[in-house]
């Protein structure tokens, strides 16, 4: 199949091949030029004088420029479109989510395990880790594990964690209170805002 030359004032064919039916594309999100309802619209754009045009008028400024017309923003009155490459345009709108995506914050919770009867060496030990989990934005998850029978020191378990909660205090802040599941007793805790 031979590709015919672009020629100024006639409409540019839609390369996009097939489309799966029901397929949730992001061109749906778009109403680009024929497809915009509206009979007036703002226009908006680098190399165009902006204003307020018919969408006859917007639609030839956009043919003119080899371009189409893309309608950016459809509940304004009345609505806002750019002239712009459409494939250009989703691609600068994918690349724009992915940098939002990758600028959310991830929760990252670490987990910190001890015995009924942790001597104070480890307890430090673990100590000091929490300390460095919380000061990198990490969350904190300590908990007591009951082996058999010392599920008898549960009182001793939550002691020791409040204990441990109150030597972060200055770190972190208890999110939730000691609680016995099944065979652990749990304590959350979340870093301090800076």
């Amino acid at each position: 199949m031979e590709k015919k030359p672009f020629v100024p004032g006639s409409r540019r064919p839609n390369n996009n091949g097939p489309q799966r039916r029901g397929a949730n594309t992001q061109k749906d999100l778009y109403a680009i030029n024929e497809h915009i309802r509206a009979r007036e619209v703002r226009l908006v754009g680098d190399n165009v004088e902006t204003g307020i045009y018919s969408i006859q008028e917007a639609i030839r400024i956009a043919d003119d420029l080899g371009l189409d017309l893309i309608e950016i923003s459809p509940n304004a009155a009345p609505p806002v479109c750019k002239i712009l490459d459409y494939q250009k345009f989703l691609y600068q709108q994918k690349k724009h989510q992915k940098e939002q995506k990758a600028k959310a914050t991830k929760v990252v919770v670490k987990e910190i395990r001890f015995g009924p009867q942790t001597d104070d060496h480890d307890y430090n030990f673990k100590l000091k880790h929490a300390m460095g989990f919380l000061q990198e934005g990490a969350k904190v998850k300590a908990y007591v594990f009951f082996r058999g029978r010392s599920i008898l020191f549960k009182e001793q378990g939550e002691v020791l964690l409040l204990r441990f909660a109150n030597d972060l205090e200055e770190y972190g802040k208890v999110e939730q209170m000691p609680v016995l599941e099944g065979k652990r007793m749990i304590i959350m805790l979340s870093p301090k805002k800076k």
